[in-house]
């Protein structure tokens, strides 16, 4: 039983680029996407909202349609985030891991999963909220695509990082969503990929990347920790 309400909720909405598959031959695996807080949450996900919209009027897209980060041309992609990174507690952050330099391979693709995201709580996003001298206790509500989730691990990440960060004054609450009707996570769709592509191949997002502030999105490599680099390194 949580020893007490927790006065500060931090919403964070995650999405996934690469592979962690063994078999798969794609070198990077990145996992991300974007903190904020309740004041602007729903202004977030309502600005994103018009903006999408707005593509599929434009293009005569189905509005039912999912549009993922490679359905959209540059233009698009610029105005998203220009837009989005101009509201005041938006955070982009992103942890990208480099499969050949890792010394073991992936066997369980979940178990590397919440690895992962406790690798980006731990060096992206708890540094920053240190960084901001947070004095409440937080609780960070985090928003995941379900698709690539068992349901018998539906509940694991949660335990897991309440377990793993059990001596920092901070609790988590894990929800599970199907991205094609949750905006947020469309957005750190977009956000992630951004970051998978500079390092992938930079020439794909050379255009997207000159419009980021570097002050509102924080990218480090794994395992090579020493390596803390921020998007305005890759042009």
């Amino acid at each position: 039983m949580e020893r007490q309400a927790y006065y500060l909720k931090i919403f964070v909405y995650l999405d996934e680029s690469g592979s962690i598959h063994k078999n798969s031959k794609t070198r990077y695996f990145t996992v991300g996407g974007y903190i904020t807080t309740l004041d602007d949450k729903n202004k977030i996900i309502s600005l994103y909202r018009r903006m999408n919209k707005k593509i599929k009027v434009n293009r005569q897209i189905s509005l039912n349609k999912e549009l993922k980060s490679f359905d959209l041309i540059d233009d698009e992609k610029k105005i998203i985030l220009q837009n989005t990174q101009n509201i005041s507690s938006f955070y982009g952050c992103v942890k990208v891991f480099d499969k050949l330099a890792m010394q073991k391979e992936v066997v369980e693709s979940n178990i590397f999963f919440n690895y992962a995201v406790k690798i980006l709580f731990n060096d992206c996003i708890l540094p920053f909220s240190k960084k901001k001298r947070i004095k409440e206790r937080i609780e960070y509500v985090i928003s995941i695509d379900n698709r690539n989730i068992r349901v018998g691990d539906l509940n694991n990440l949660e335990t897991y990082l309440k377990t793993e960060f059990c001596l920092e004054d901070v609790s988590f609450r894990v929800k599970y969503y199907d991205s094609a009707s949750n905006f947020g996570i469309q957005l750190a769709d977009l956000i992630v990929n951004t970051f998978y592509n500079s390092f992938k191949n930079k020439e794909i997002v050379k255009d997207v990347l000159p419009v980021l502030k570097n002050s509102k999105f924080r990218c480090s490599l794994f395992p090579r920790q020493i390596l803390k680099i921020r998007f305005y390194k890759y042009y």
